[in-house]
């Protein structure tokens, strides 16, 4: 970094990112010069301490750059961040994206460090119109903030706030920015998706926004959901998943654990039944579709036969991607409060979860070899199918820094596959 540069660290989930991405740019806009803003995640324990060490880093790094913080980790602990002598502003998840917080006179016109309101009483969010994000060929819109459900496990609602949506009309003109500024894939995002609308007037679901924009941005070429809820899919949703094929056949899923009685104290409103009836379901209609999905292990009061359910269930759906995640308490949360897993059988059953998840990724990928396929390029050779698989391009790159290439696919290694130009 130079002394003129504002630089972004960007930590946890798509919409960090696309918020990092709005925040440069107002940062830009304003003029500020060595800082180092890092946007940050409280999703678990371990998030929170990287958040620490991002902190360190950067000023060993940046000696003469201030150190800002900002996300979920310092809207729901901003006094500790304050604590840290690396750090020179702590800024809160609703401050960081308005335009003049970023200005120099807004953030140095006093001693004053921590910038954090009460994300309980936020009650809209606002559409930033971004024309392009880096010259990357996927961009993200953010659609909908902050969550109403209470999962016990779940500290994210205190960090973002009640559920509010963008207004349909906005979200489309966004759209029609990107894809106008040659942008192929664009990904909806939100901390919880599929709940957009329902603050809205007529409150409509999220199959409305999705067919909406498909009908008026007939130029886009590839949509993309984020993590969504699975009890959640209306029926317009699931009607668009199916049978438009702009869509990215691709879903990740919010499932969290495969066993009933563990899902009740997690306090999730689906089943395993409901779970495997709707993947089931989906995959009936378009058998081209993939699933990814989110697990916690070692959740308290977990038996061993209730973990089994867990792994069970990735095999019974067929699903892709597993992102898993070993259970830590956060402070102020119910489960928090519930008979604890000893540690070790935790650390022990997330390894289980991680191998499992790593040989259905292996079956998944194996599916692809020796098919040709249109894929998005990124960088540094690599690329996505539209099913989310990852590609390792092993031939000289000739080609656009980013965008559609056709490839034939030769092999994998168990986690990407091998493949060349067309």
């Amino acid at each position: 970094m130079t002394v003129s540069d504002t630089h972004f660290i960007t930590l946890g989930c798509r919409l960090n990112t696309y918020e990092s991405e709005v925040m440069s740019r107002h940062a830009e806009a304003a003029g500020l010069t060595k800082c180092v803003v890092i946007n940050s995640c409280a999703v678990t324990s371990a998030a929170v301490a990287g958040t620490r060490h991002a902190i360190r880093k950067a000023a060993r790094d940046h000696p003469d750059a201030d150190i800002i913080v900002t996300g979920c980790a310092a809207q729901i602990d901003p006094d500790s961040f304050a604590a840290m002598p690396e750090v020179s502003r702590v800024i809160g998840n609703h401050e960081k994206m308005l335009a003049e917080t970023w200005t120099p006179a807004t953030l140095w016109d006093s001693s004053e460090k921590v910038r954090v309101n009460d994300i309980m009483s936020v009650r809209d969010t606002a559409a930033h119109l971004i024309e392009g994000m880096g010259g990357r060929a996927r961009a993200f819109v953010q659609v909908q903030n902050g969550c109403d459900h209470r999962c016990t496990f779940c500290i994210i609602p205190y960090g973002r706030g009640p559920s509010r949506s963008v207004p349909a009309g906005e979200i489309v003109d966004q759209v029609k920015t990107l894809v106008g500024s040659g942008h192929y894939e664009v990904v909806l995002t939100g901390v919880d998706l599929t709940s957009w609308g329902q603050d809205l007037p007529g409150t409509p679901p999220l199959g409305n926004l999705v067919q909406r924009i498909l009908k008026l941005v007939p130029d886009l070429r590839q949509l993309r959901l984020s993590s969504i809820d699975a009890i959640e899919i209306d029926p317009d949703l699931e009607d668009a998943i199916t049978s438009e094929p702009r869509i990215a056949p691709y879903l990740h899923l919010s499932l969290q654990h495969g066993d009933n009685l563990i899902l009740k104290r997690m306090k999730r409103r689906h089943s395993r039944e409901e779970a495997i009836g709707l993947i089931s379901r989906l995959k009936a209609k378009r058998p081209d579709i993939a699933f990814g999905a989110d697990f916690i292990a070692g959740f308290p009061t977990e038996t061993d036969a209730a973990f089994e359910n867990t792994l069970s269930l990735i095999d019974i759906c067929g699903l892709a991607y597993i992102h898993a995640f070993p259970y830590s308490a956060r402070e102020g949360t119910p489960a928090a409060r519930m008979p604890p897993v000893a540690g070790p059988l935790i650390k022990s059953r997330a390894a289980r979860l991680r191998e499992t998840g790593q040989a259905a990724l292996a079956r998944h990928l194996s599916q692809h070899v020796g098919r040709e396929a249109i894929a998005l390029l990124e960088s540094g050779g690599r690329a996505r199918l539209p099913d989310f698989s990852p590609v390792q391009l092993t031939d000289n790159i000739k080609h656009c820094a980013s965008g559609p290439v056709r490839v034939k696919l030769h092999a994998h290694d168990g986690k990407v596959l091998q493949g060349t130009y067309l």
